[in-house]
């Protein structure tokens, strides 16, 4: 199994989200995270005064997959949240050892 965590412009979420619906992922954890990379954020006036906006929004998606789905998954987010921009996100990826479904004990992937 490969857990993949997607880091990710929140405008490029749901085109990433129903693509990777469409390829057959399951079940992805979606949380709203604010950091910056290479771009360092950028200045804004308000009221007349200019401010520093140096962390920005993201969106980071976790996926814990099998390994066969797993590259898939990664071609369809660089796909649907690249934008050719600084800024586009990153991806992650690490294998899992084990899994388990809390309700009824299952283990690896069936667990997914």
């Amino acid at each position: 199994m490969t857990k993949v965590e997607a880091i990710i412009q929140p405008s490029r979420f749901e085109a990433v989200k129903d693509a990777l619906i469409e390829i057959g992922v399951e079940g992805m954890t979606v949380l709203e995270v604010r950091g910056h990379g290479r771009q360092k954020g950028h200045t804004e006036l308000y009221r007349g005064r200019e401010y520093a906006v140096d962390i920005l929004p993201k969106i980071k998606l976790e996926l814990v997959l099998d390994d066969k789905l797993a590259e898939r998954a990664v071609e369809t987010i660089v796909k649907f949240a690249s934008t050719g921009k600084i800024g586009d996100g990153k991806i992650f990826l690490s294998k899992i050892d084990e899994a388990i479904r809390i309700r009824n004990q299952e283990r690896g992937v069936t667990a997914l």
